[in-house]
């Protein structure tokens, strides 16, 4: 397995707070709730059904896997790590998570990061509905 790519292409809210402390979410929906504290992108361009079947393939594999999230000039990376029970079959959303839990919309697992652990100034920047989000996947 060579080197694999993919970016999700979303939009800040001016709701994102980013507080989980667990987990970070990119979803396909336009908007965020009140328990929406994990979201850090909305009106995403795919979510987990829609990944290529290269990234899914090496996402089941347990590959190690490094996630950017870049806004308006700002960039935190994490690393996370995919698992063989990964179904990626949510059709809006993308989980990153700390913990070893999986289900449709989980992308990854022990994660070093989620959105509470995402610097002030990129949290600032994902509250603004002009800014694009770009999010790199990728599995080396």
């Amino acid at each position: 397995m060579g080197k694999i790519i993919e970016v999700i292409r979303a939009k800040g809210h001016p709701q994102i707070t980013a507080r989980h402390p667990t987990t970070l979410m990119i979803t396909k929906d336009e908007g965020v709730g009140p328990k929406g504290d994990c979201i850090v992108g909305v009106a995403a361009n795919k979510g987990a059904v829609g990944l290529s079947e290269e990234l899914k393939s090496a996402l089941r594999s347990g590959a190690a896997v490094n996630i950017t999230i870049e806004a308006g000039g700002e960039m935190e990376e994490a690393r996370a790590f995919g698992h063989p029970s990964l179904t990626l079959v949510h059709p809006k959303d993308l989980v990153v998570r700390k913990s070893k839990f999986t289900c449709g919309r989980t992308l990854v697992v022990g994660a070093d990061k989620a959105a509470a652990d995402l610097s002030k100034a990129l949290v600032a920047k994902l509250r603004d509905p002009s800014i694009e989000v770009k999010v790199t996947i990728k599995v080396e």
